[in-house]
């Protein structure tokens, strides 16, 4: 067996976050509640005694600032106020004071690396070379030729410099061009943004999810970036249709100085009671950036990667992630996805079906919520909502109109929420809504679901509320077992609980011999079926099983 992670702490108190579960909401697409077909604040004030039910502890609300929504949110103009698209601050007050009465804490996007360039900063800043705002973005001069000061790419395709005729320079955008880099080695941005960070703690908001967190900083040298060697892939995701993919980015981004001022972030948010951080980290070696970020005590308190959201899933790509995650983490805190805003849905990017497969998707809920670590669930995943087909003409996204039709863009998974099937636009919003309903969407909707009692999101009512009395899934060490593929399963140990938790990660039903842990005995109420006699164990198709631990354990077989 591989002994992993400490299991210290609980989230109790002022560690809340420790095994919590956060529900996160795209408020474009969860409840349109003006009837102009985009999500809004009030919508998921409206919805939120849904979200308080399903037993998670915190909501992380993607953003709702002021934007010109070139990158829908993620280019924001303004750091303090509310885009009327969305409502307004005393709408937010609203909310977080709702959400709060049902104690559920409240999580926001922080977007420190980026603004948008109708941000009054990058206004100032691009129109001389010596304006009190100069030196608030990366600025570089142009090589002798007149070409990009070096070879670093965009997220987005192609090269990651824009030209400013004013001050006749390149400025950098990690993302799109309309997304300019803030010089984060700039202590006066710094404090700026820390500012901003404390008004939002101030009116009460739990903490903050940071995306994109290892883009912060960028070599100061501006050197190029070096290709990937033959045979190397990249590690963060990216499509291999996009040129981004053929670099190893050891300069555009993931610089020592981002510690620095996550550090500085940290002291602010400890200076409030029962605050949280979570970071997003995406690139090369990203599962030790992520145990880095968290270490200490004094950096973030979570992270989570892509590695858990890429098109692979095999119970040895699983133990693979978790065991370098938890072989670099001493004292940091994991975070866990499976789907969010920005990949294909999991239950249509690693089943066979892509329309979705209830046995599957209750197994990707009960691996994922097994993990040590926290969790965030994507709105819809307790649905087993599939990835939405979205034609070419009514595409949003500007990443998915680069790449087309190799890759379809975030469209997929930014679909609107389905509430009541038989309602116009399945009861998200009375007006056409910004993105199209997948007619398949419609068979899962809240209301076909909510009173039938083996339907999928009664099975994540159920798991969420088994696994808040079980102290060693939230907060316990882990510890693999040695089981061959389609099989994972592992020890969670916790305050004298001792589980393991096995999971058949094949469409075919699978049997193991458990000599490892005699007296092993079944646990029942969280929703799965599996026969144990005699050691023996018979696990149906995606089927999972829970057995208490009577005794000490040796080796698995």
């Amino acid at each position: 067996m591989t002994v992993t992670g400490n299991g210290t702490g609980t989230g109790t108190g002022a560690e809340w976050w420790r095994g919590a579960v956060i529900y996160q909401i795209y408020p474009r697409s969860f409840r349109d509640a003006s009837g102009d077909g985009l999500g809004d604040l009030a919508g998921i004030t409206e919805t939120l005694d849904y979200v308080a039910g399903l037993g998670v502890e915190a909501i992380w609300i993607s953003p709702f600032y002021k934007s010109p929504m070139r990158d829908f949110g993620y280019d924001i103009a303004d750091h303090r106020a509310v885009d009327p698209l969305f409502g307004t601050l005393d709408d937010f007050r609203r909310l977080l004071d709702k959400a709060h009465d049902l104690n559920l804490k409240v999580l926001i996007d922080l977007v420190l690396s980026h603004t948008s360039d109708e941000h009054p900063w990058f206004a100032e800043s691009r129109q001389s070379r010596d304006n009190p705002k100069a030196d608030w973005y990366v600025w570089a001069d142009p090589k002798a030729d007149g070409t990009a000061p070096n070879n670093w790419l965009s997220v987005f395709g192609g090269v990651a410099w824009s030209w400013e005729p004013r001050r006749r320079q390149y400025y950098l955008h990690n993302f799109l061009a309309t997304q300019p880099d803030l010089n984060l080695h700039n202590t006066a941005v710094q404090d700026q943004l820390l500012s901003d960070a404390a008004f939002w703690l101030d009116l009460g908001v739990d903490g903050f999810r940071l995306d994109a967190v290892n883009f912060c900083t960028h070599d100061p040298a501006l050197r190029d970036n070096p290709p990937l060697q033959p045979g190397e892939r990249p590690t963060d995701g990216v499509h291999l249709d996009n040129p981004y993919a053929y670099q190893r980015h050891l300069y555009d981004k993931t610089q020592p100085e981002t510690l620095t001022i996550l550090k500085r972030l940290r002291s602010l948010t400890d200076r409030y009671d029962r605050r949280a951080t979570m970071g997003e980290v995406s690139g090369d070696n990203s599962l030790a950036i992520a145990a880095d970020y968290t270490k200490g005590g004094d950096r973030l308190n979570m992270a989570y990667t892509f590695n858990l959201l890429t098109p692979t899933f095999s119970a040895a790509h699983l133990r693979a992630v978790v065991e370098e995650m938890e072989g670099g983490i001493d004292d940091g805190w994991p975070c866990w996805a499976f789907s969010n805003h920005d990949v294909v849905r999991a239950v249509s990017r690693w089943s066979n079906d892509g329309d979705g497969d209830d046995d599957f998707a209750r197994l990707l809920m009960a691996l994922l919520l097994s993990l040590r670590g926290s969790v965030c669930l994507y709105q819809g995943e307790e649905l087993g909502l599939p990835e939405a087909e979205v034609p070419f003409e009514r595409l949003q996204d500007p990443y998915g109109k680069a790449f087309w039709p190799e890759f379809k863009g975030r469209d997929g998974c930014r679909t609107p929420m389905p509430w009541r099937a038989a309602e116009d636009h399945a009861g998200f919003s009375p007006a056409e809504p910004w993105l199209p309903i997948d007619p398949r969407h419609l068979e899962r909707a809240v209301d076909r679901q909510d009173h039938v009692p083996g339907s999928l999101l009664n099975a994540y009512r159920g798991f969420l509320a088994w696994r808040r009395r079980q102290p060693a899934l939230r907060w316990g060490s882990l510890r693999f077992a040695d089981l061959d593929e389609p099989l994972l399963a592992f020890e969670r140990r916790h305050a004298g609980q001792q589980l393991l938790a096995l999971f058949n990660c094949s469409p075919e039903p699978q049997s193991a011999r458990l000599t490892a842990w005699p007296g092993l005995a079944a646990l029942d109420g969280h929703g799965f079926a599996a026969s144990l006699e005699n050691a023996r164990l018979q696990v149906p198709r995606y089927g999972v099983f829970f057995g208490a631990i009577q005794q000490a354990s040796g080796n698995g077989d």
